[in-house]
């Protein structure tokens, strides 16, 4: 968590995107003050084709209605196999490798 904490930081003075220093925020809170979101939450919260990130744990209830990526520190099992059935559900360093720019990503929570 440390290390994944620092490397956001760092990319967010290297890219110069606020995005990254906020889930790094986000991500230093107590683990009991870490976001929950439930999946009919992201549902009925998002669009279609978007990417999304939520810096604490995705929980399966209700279900997601259409394709979209997810990224989180962590997810339920039940909820990962919701996500990847119409989207992709991956942690924050793969997207973090994939956009380190952030372009395009909302924080849901």
């Amino acid at each position: 968590m440390r290390k994944l904490i620092a490397n956001l930081r760092s990319l967010a003075t290297k890219e110069k995107v606020d995005i990254w220093k906020r889930i790094a925020d986000e991500l230093e809170k107590p683990t009991r003050s870490r976001r929950e979101v439930n999946l009919e939450r992201i549902s009925r919260n998002t669009k279609k084709g978007e990417t999304i990130i939520v810096p604490g744990k995705v929980l399966a209830k209700g279900e997601l209605e259409h394709s979209l990526k997810v990224a989180a520190w962590n997810f339920s099992e039940t909820a990962k196999q919701k996500i990847n059935k119409n989207g992709k559900a991956s942690s924050i360093q793969d997207l973090i490798k994939e956009n380190p720019k952030g372009k395009g990503v909302r924080i849901i929570g």
